[in-house]
């Protein structure tokens, strides 16, 4: 936003309310917003984003690192939003979660056992794990989905993890999971499981792998998105993009610390390569 030549404090108010990971409290913390009479509301994922559509018709809410808002009802198309949501999405689909598991297999020779966390309380992410199931058919890969609706779950979805007998982990792209990056690459590290993530930012927690959106790049588009309602645009008459870019980042240490060689040719096609 400073970029674009708005300065918290001298010609903009910036109000946050962090859900610290419990989708459940999105509800009250948008209302409170919408209290506020705010100009602008921005969401970051497919929860978020219809805890505000719920609160506001009016409100111009700015939605970032939604998988798809056409299939969760929150606008009319891509191209034309017809309502009062528009942003960045991290619409990626079936391409993206058959890389993932494309690369967890190169990265783990052999593998043919994949767990998947996933939280059923976003609901993006039931298409997500649809996708996956198809990407697996086609890499003769069997899952297991393991449910975890809040961070107090976790210790319980790893245990059925654990008894399930898998070779690896995949963790969906959910906010809830984003904001307990270390937590998990724990839980994935003393349980020995070499986990694929969709977020840069579970990487440099310490977790192994991550293949997805370049999640800086989407949050500097909301940022723009935000930059024109507040010049006068209208979200109907702003196209949803989707990622521009795409990013590759691996973690030598924790490859190490589970006793696996990174392929170079692997190393090679990474965009960053954490070694600390």
């Amino acid at each position: 936003m400073r970029e674009l030549a708005w300065v918290e404090g001298q010609n903009i108010v910036i109000e946050y309310r962090w859900a610290e990971g419990r989708s459940d409290r999105l509800r009250d913390l948008t209302a409170e917003l919408v209290r506020l009479k705010v100009d602008v509301l921005v969401a970051g994922g497919a929860a978020a984003t219809r805890a505000a559509e719920e609160a506001t018709t009016t409100i111009p809410i700015v939605s970032g690192g939604v998988q798809d808002p056409v299939a969760l009802g929150s606008v009319q198309s891509l191209a034309r939003p017809g309502g009062n949501i528009t942003g960045p999405t991290l619409t990626g689909g079936l391409a993206i979660v058959g890389k993932q598991l494309e690369l967890l297999k190169e990265t783990v020779p052999g593998v043919s056992r994949v767990a998947v966390l996933w939280n059923p309380a976003n609901p993006m992410l039931l298409q997500q794990l649809r996708d996956i199931e198809i990407a697996a058919r086609s890499l003769n890969v069997q899952l297991q989905p393991v449910e975890a609706r809040s961070p107090d779950e976790f210790d319980r979805a790893f245990s059925r993890i654990i008894r399930g007998r898998v070779e690896a982990l995949l963790v969906t792209a959910d906010p809830m999971f984003a904001g307990q990056g270390t937590r998990l690459a724990t839980l994935a590290a003393r349980n020995r499981l070499p986990a694929m993530y969709g977020l840069r930012r579970h990487v440099e927690a310490g977790g192994l792998i991550a293949y997805g959106a370049n999640e800086l790049d989407v949050w500097r588009r909301a940022a723009v998105y935000v930059d024109k309602i507040l010049k006068g645009a209208k979200p109907a008459d702003l196209p949803m993009e989707q990622p521009r870019t795409f990013e590759l980042v691996i973690n030598l240490k924790t490859a190490k610390a589970l006793g696996l060689t990174i392929p170079p040719s692997l190393l090679l096609r990474a965009d960053q390569v954490v070694d600390q």
